[in-house]
């Protein structure tokens, strides 16, 4: 469980890392500091998530989750130094982050 817990921080971390090399207007200034906005991503969802009662999470939430992603990521963005994000980034960020997290999590963790 912790381990679960661990290797899905590590993959979002690389999330991260992977939309900033790809969105313009997105930057990070390290893998720790990737993984650091993993966390406070995954705290935000989790907390806006019960708000709102959606998750956060552009693949297969349509247009509601894909805001709230972009939400999220523009308010991590301003909570963690090292991490800066535009609008624009953030909804770009969220989708690419969308895809690779997807992508990445499918293969660590298939679904049966």
């Amino acid at each position: 469980m912790i381990l679960d817990l661990i290797i899905k921080l590590i993959v979002a971390g690389f999330a991260v890392l992977v939309s900033s090399w790809l969105t313009p207007g997105m930057s990070v200034a390290g893998f720790k500091t990737a993984i650091l906005v993993a966390l406070v991503i995954g705290i935000l969802d989790f907390a806006l998530g019960r708000f709102f009662g959606e998750q956060a999470a552009p693949s297969g939430r349509g247009a509601k989750g894909f805001i709230l992603a972009a939400l999220i990521l523009f308010i991590a963005g301003k909570l963690v130094e090292g991490f800066s994000v535009g609008i624009f980034g953030a909804l770009i960020g969220a989708l690419i982050m969308g895809l690779v997290d997807g992508f990445l999590g499918s293969k660590i963790f298939p679904k049966d």
